[in-house]
């Protein structure tokens, strides 16, 4: 395991793409500073910020959860960027592009849990071993 949550692959993309969407957030209308631009961007943020609080935290099932946390947050972000699209607030090729940033980011979240759950359900001595 990490020593840190900066040294976790997962949270420098996480964070990378977040600065992403607040670049491609900045002109959305107006009207929208309280909708898509700031559900976006809380989403964007979310991702990165439960990773390093999971990674903070003792009971190593506490991380799994907060890793679930980034993981919907994650995709909540992908539906709001579909959204924007659809609506011409982004372009698609930046859309195509942040998209593809966020599966890298999907799949970095899916291997860290999934391996987490092994890890959990690994037992430290074999039961099946007789002295």
């Amino acid at each position: 395991m990490a020593r840190s949550y900066r040294d976790l692959v997962v949270w420098q993309k996480a964070r990378l793409l977040a600065t992403h969407v607040y670049r491609a957030t900045e002109n959305f209308p107006r009207p929208e500073l309280y909708g898509l631009t700031s559900q976006s961007r809380r989403a964007a943020v979310s991702v990165p910020s439960n990773i390093s609080e999971g990674q903070g935290r003792l009971p190593p099932g506490e991380f799994l959860h907060f890793l679930g946390q980034a993981r919907g947050s994650l995709l909540e972000l992908d539906t709001q960027l579909a959204i924007a699209c659809d609506l011409g607030y982004l372009k698609p090729e930046t859309h195509t592009e942040l998209d593809r940033e966020g599966y890298q980011v999907l799949g970095l979240l899916n291997r860290l849990i999934e391996s987490l759950q092994r890890k959990r359900s690994t037992p430290l001595i074999s039961r099946s071993a007789k002295p």
